[in-house]
């Protein structure tokens, strides 16, 4: 069996990107009368950059238009080069972002982050932020001295910051000039990021002011101990009846079938979709935009799982379990699945102990309609400039460029694993095998991804039958996905009040599947929210909508 360290699971939650709520989050301030109008409706909008594919070496397994990603059964051979000549100018750049890793060795002894400064041609202070900190850390950065702000910030999606929006456009640089339409040709990998990257990303009052962290279309998962639920009876075509069924013989004495993190509503956002609820919000065809709360599919969900929790097939724990310790009794064979971000497939194929296997779940079907999965935001994050002259802005994004080059690269090997023969060595395929200076000295601990990093593909080292799994599962899944129709748009009742206004649903959800409140409270529960802003929040985004199409 496999040892786990706590560096190993902070980078499994790492990778599974947003897949619970975030505890703790800033208190939301009113947006007063001075704020600057972020909204899209009413402006010019910028055309989105023209997205010009990369080359670079053939997948083994093609994606398609509809979002199942390209997937590489073996390592590519010949790497190609996608930065022609090295972007700094020597200078110093100040960075920020959040980590899920641990603090990296300082620079002065850290031969990754040497060997990165020397392949950008500048030195890079970098002020990393762990994701406890995060909030706290930006709600001083923004209140701070325009003078002060590092050169490069990256903002999470997952978390929300009071008025961030109208931070943005006051002390970030406009990136229309630089990247609008086919300007960004002077930035080839930038150019790569897909256009939905830059849509769910969003415009602010018209402009682009950042660059997208791009995703995967999957969004939260159920990821399983196959053996485990194959086990108890799990079959392809399952209903909500088998589904839970199996959930109930697959626990026993000390092992429960389902497991769930504080924060994570036991997993709402997975059964949600099987009910093919709306994704926090849907779009009719004449504009007027619908929350998924007041959707009795959504309220049959949370129905669902308080009947699977009375069963006693979830964790007796689940509000109280954090998403680390969660994992680790995944590993372990405590809790037979776990919801988890798409993008967690990576360290759960290659961190699980001997004997297991991990594998996504299809969505069981409820009342003779195919379950639905949960459509990710396609943009995990994304980057802003601090305001500088052109010829400072274009070497920024010269460095941004080739953080974010294609996979297959030259460039995207040594952000991505460092320096052969010092922080990796070649497995049989060809692929990068960390060293022991490698698992300390990388780009989890230094999170270079997280300032700009090139399209998502599918690859597991070492391991080609759980790409081609992948691929597959996302084959009979994508048609299913369902979209959040608000992502990439602007409200400021949402950018103001969505942190209270998301607690008080979040609240009774857990209660009811708790079996501390009655099903019988939600109405009342989505009443409040709807009076208190959930109403503004739905014309604002109407408004937006329409500005966008």
């Amino acid at each position: 069996m496999s040892r786990m360290s706590r560096r190993t699971l902070l980078r499994s939650v790492a990778a599974g990107g947003a897949a619970v709520s975030v505890p703790g989050l800033l208190t939301a301030c009113s947006t007063s009368s001075g704020d600057s109008d972020v909204s899209n409706a009413g402006k010019k909008l910028a055309p989105w950059p023209a997205y010009k594919p990369a080359s670079g070496p053939k997948p083994d397994l093609a994606p398609t238009e509809a979002g199942v990603q390209a997937g590489y059964t073996s390592y590519p051979a010949d790497l190609v080069k996608s930065v022609s000549r090295t972007p700094g100018d020597g200078s110093t750049i100040k960075v920020m972002s959040m980590s899920f890793g641990t603090p990296p060795k300082p620079a002065s002894a850290n031969r990754f982050w040497a060997a990165v400064e020397k392949a950008l041609g500048v030195k890079i202070e970098y002020t990393i932020i762990s994701q406890a900190d995060y909030q706290k850390k930006m709600a001083t950065v923004m209140a701070g001295d325009a003078d002060t702000l590092p050169d490069i910030i990256n903002l999470f999606h997952g978390f929300v910051l009071p008025r961030e929006a109208e931070f943005v456009q006051r002390r970030a640089e406009d990136l229309t000039p630089f990247l609008s339409g086919e300007a960004i040709a002077d930035y080839p990998n930038l150019a790569n990021i897909p256009t939905h990257a830059w849509h769910d990303m969003g415009r602010i009052g018209g402009r682009i002011y950042g660059i997208p962290l791009e995703r995967p279309l999957p969004g939260s998962t159920l990821w399983l101990n196959q053996g485990m639920f194959t086990d108890a009876g799990m079959k392809e075509g399952w209903t909500s009846d088998d589904f839970a069924a199996v959930s109930k013989k697959a626990t026993s004495g000390r092992t429960y079938a389902l497991g769930a993190a504080q924060g994570s509503l036991f997993g709402n956002a997975v059964h949600s979709a099987a009910h093919r609820a709306p994704n926090e919000w849907a779009v009719t065809d004449d504009g007027i935009f619908l929350p998924g709360v007041a959707d009795e599919r959504y309220k049959a969900s949370i129905a669902f799982q308080a009947q699977l929790r009375k069963n006693g097939s979830y964790h007796p724990d689940a509000t109280s379990i954090s998403q680390i310790d969660l994992t680790t009794l995944y590993y372990n064979g405590t809790v037979g699945s776990m919801q988890d971000g798409f993008g967690a497939y990576l360290p759960k194929y290659r961190e699980a102990p001997d004997g297991m296997t991990p594998a996504a779940a299809l969505p069981y079907s409820v009342g003779g309609e195919p379950g639905g999965i949960v459509a990710a935001r396609r943009s995990f994050g994304y980057t802003v400039l601090k305001k500088a002259k052109k010829e400072r802005i274009q070497l920024l994004l010269r460095i941004l460029d080739y953080l974010a080059a294609p996979f297959g690269s030259q460039e995207w090997e040594l952000v991505h694993y460092g320096v052969e023969g010092t922080h990796f060595t070649r497995g049989k395929d060809g692929s990068p095998q960390p060293t022991k200076l490698g698992e300390v000295e990388n780009n989890t601990n230094l999170p270079l991804k997280y300032l700009a990093e090139g399209p998502q593909v599918l690859f597991v080292p070492g391991m080609p039958d759980a790409v081609r799994a992948l691929h597959a599962w996302q084959q009979k899944t994508v048609p299913h996905a369902i979209r959040n129709a608000s992502h990439g748009l602007q409200s400021r009742t949402k950018n103001s009040q969505g942190t209270t206004l998301k607690a008080l649903l979040d609240d009774t959800v857990t209660g009811i599947v708790a079996g501390r409140v009655p099903l019988s409270e939600w109405d009342g529960a989505v009443k409040k929210w709807r009076a208190r802003g959930g109403d503004r929040m739905a014309d604002e985004l109407a408004k937006d909508h329409a500005a966008n199409t």
